[in-house]
């Protein structure tokens, strides 16, 4: 049988820090396991799919003059990107509009999440183009370690290791939560908080005058460890006993995939998006009130922070690698299927 050829055409990976990032490195290594399909990186080859990763306008050209199939991935919303880059109105309007034209260029849209379908469409793209395949990681990447490895990676930290650490991830802007990050973190002094990540947008992120002086002087109990390079990630959900996502907009965080394949539980944000994906297997609070008492129960509550260990397990054997391949499988053939029957 003939292979299916797919260009994937991506730049997520030269900036770290960055979700899209890790998400497009485990889709191609995803992809590239089947013997269905032989994978090509930002090629000038003539293939049956080109499905575009990120939105540069070359690769949106790129589409355009395709004569194979376009699949372009979406992960985020016009709207998402309020809280996360400050430019001026006039160039933020236009960026937004280009985002949405982007998409309407693709034969077939792919979201991480499901419950952005209304919300595509309402920017006039056409349900029926859009599939939503959810995100993986991988297991040989991200898996729990013994007690005695997570107490050197402590050490390497300078973490004590009796400390209860409270591990947030992400880019340092505002629609993360960062500021709420930081008052949960001095509401609870006795706790150790963590951030990875930094300011991947420079300057133009959203915040970021109050966020860099934040970053540069934080609270006792709370450590800024920048940007970690994604081979060393699954450190820090190891090293952590939470999770903690205050963000106020996602779209289905890689974090979430990697912390759970580490079995540690979830403290999120109560936002809609998660309840179709995470399947009530998380903890969620409204504001920091609510995400102080999570926390303080996580520590002291015993067979609470058991419970919910099951559940980050469950998340994990869900997004299983053979369910998700057998999603893309079907999507990639169907779809040039369907091409050679126009």
């Amino acid at each position: 049988m003939k292979k299916i050829k797919i260009n994937m055409l991506s730049m997520a990976d030269k900036v770290d820090g960055q979700g899209v990032g890790s998400a497009y490195l485990e889709q191609v290594e995803l992809v590239k396991s089947s013997p269905k399909f032989e994978v090509l990186i930002n090629s000038k080859e003539k293939t049956d799919i080109v499905h575009s990763h990120t939105i540069e306008p070359k690769n949106y050209l790129k589409m355009k003059f395709n004569k194979g199939v376009n699949v372009a991935y979406c992960h985020f919303l016009p709207e998402t990107l309020d809280g996360s880059i400050k430019l001026p109105r006039l160039f933020f309007n236009i960026f937004k509009k280009y985002v949405v034209s982007f998409y309407k260029q693709a034969d077939y849209l792919v979201v991480v999440n499901p419950i952005f379908i209304d919300d595509l469409a309402r920017h006039g793209v056409k349900r029926e183009k859009i599939k939503y395949i959810p995100n993986y990681v991988s297991k040989e990447q991200f898996f729990k370690k013994s007690k005695k490895e997570v107490k050197e990676i402590r050490q390497r930290y300078e973490i004590d290791n009796d400390k209860f650490v409270v591990l947030g991830v992400g880019q340092v802007q505002t629609r993360k939560g960062v500021l709420d990050f930081i008052e949960v973190a001095k509401k609870l002094p006795d706790m150790q908080f963590v951030w990875c990540g930094g300011f991947s947008f420079g300057a133009i992120t959203d915040g970021y005058e109050e966020l860099k002086k934040v970053y540069e002087n934080p609270p006792k109990n709370v450590k800024f460890l920048g940007i970690i390079p994604r081979e060393q990630m699954n450190d820090m959900y190891n090293m952590a006993d939470v999770l903690f996502m205050p963000s106020y907009n996602e779209l289905f965080p890689m974090s979430i995939l990697e912390a759970v394949n580490s079995e540690k539980p979830l403290l999120l944000r109560d936002l809609d998006l998660y309840k179709d994906i995470l399947f009530k297997k998380y903890i969620s609070g409204k504001n920091n009130k609510q995400f102080v008492t999570q926390l303080k129960k996580l520590e002291d509550d015993k067979a609470f922070y058991k419970e919910e260990s099951i559940h980050s397990k469950e998340i994990n054997q869900f997004y299983s690698k053979e369910n998700v391949l057998k999603i893309w499988e079907e999507f990639y053939t169907g779809i040039v299927g369907n091409k050679i029957q126009d």
